[in-house]
């Protein structure tokens, strides 16, 4: 429920506080050129893997959950990005600002489930390679990924909920460019801005680190169980199966760590530098995941090539 002591019916979207006017142009056109590649890159994965037979599979199920968060998480955040630079259309109304951040915040945490399913995935396919057809099946992989979004959506719209309990009749700035729930909740007044946040912290925390934790644990142990593999063409086929999910992970989750461990040891980051941060560790991933996919995907990679061959061969 809305504070009744709200005023505010709309925000400005500060963006880059430093960023020269001269510049908007060039950042309006990367923004949109990211946006296209992200656009590009994830709905051909998702009709790649759905009209390719040889990739119903749980892993390929897993990329096809994730393409669809990353090209979601693109959509949600940079079209009021472009018009933020491109048409100097700054204002964002305060049910849309509210909505975006409640996008923004769950398909974040989605994306971390995710990834923890996907370390499962490989965890049990090479710690336990004989139990892996009866654990991890596409109906099991599909149980597990829509719980992980309907869980995620419900718990959120409890966040935004608790946020909407704050008045917010001072400041209407966000300094960001997209809207998220520290931004919003730090222009909120009364006594209980603190403890909204601390929740919400708490439980960013929880969809990070508990997934972050097991997906560390689980290739810790699929690097002991290679280790002692005694052929080593038989522990690099099978380090390669694991290697995109690998990649993916880190990608998602080392820039947040460096930012986290940065602030915790005193490292502060002008503004600019922050939201600039933000922004890599928040879209690069939705940008470069499907290159990964099918740069590091031996099944993909193997179908492509032969797809591409076969459209050489139709043209001579």
């Amino acid at each position: 429920m809305i504070n009744t002591n709200t005023t505010i019916k709309e925000f400005t979207i500060l963006g880059f506080p430093g960023l020269d006017p001269t510049y908007y142009g060039p950042v309006s056109s990367l923004l949109f050129f990211t946006y296209l590649v992200i656009l590009v890159g994830n709905i051909f994965i998702l009709v790649f893997v759905g009209v390719e037979r040889q990739l119903y599979k749980p892993t390929y199920l897993i990329f096809c959950h994730l393409a669809m968060n990353d090209l979601l998480f693109g959509t949600v955040t940079l079209p009021k990005m472009i018009s933020r630079y491109w048409w100097d259309d700054k204002i964002i109304s305060f049910d849309a600002c509210f909505t975006q951040m409640y996008f923004v915040h769950s398909l974040g945490a989605i994306h971390s489930l995710i990834l923890l399913i996907m370390a499962l995935d490989r965890f049990i396919a090479i710690c336990f390679p004989l139990k892996y057809p009866v654990l991890i099946t596409n109906n099991i992989i599909s149980l597990a990924c829509g719980l992980s979004w309907i869980g995620t959506f419900l718990r959120m719209m409890a966040v935004v909920l608790h946020a909407l309990t704050l008045p917010y009749c001072n400041s209407n700035i966000i300094v960001q460019c997209y809207c998220d729930h520290i931004s919003i909740t730090n222009l909120a007044s009364g006594g209980n801005v603190k403890y909204v946040q601390t929740v919400a912290v708490v439980l960013a925390m929880f969809s990070l680190l508990v997934p972050l934790s097991f997906i560390f644990f689980s290739y810790i142990s699929i690097f002991v169980v290679v280790l002692k593999i005694t052929n080593m063409e038989g522990r690099y086929k099978t380090l390669s199966t694991c290697t995109p999910q690998l990649l993916i992970s880190c990608l998602y989750y080392l820039p947040r760590c460096f930012v986290y461990i940065a602030n915790t040891v005193g490292f502060s980051f002008s503004l600019d530098v922050r939201i600039l941060l933000i922004l890599l560790y928040s879209l690069l991933p939705c940008a470069v995941n499907p290159i990964i996919y099918c740069l590091k995907t031996k099944d993909m990679k193997d179908i492509l090539m032969k797809r591409l061959l076969n459209v050489k061969v139709g043209i001579k």
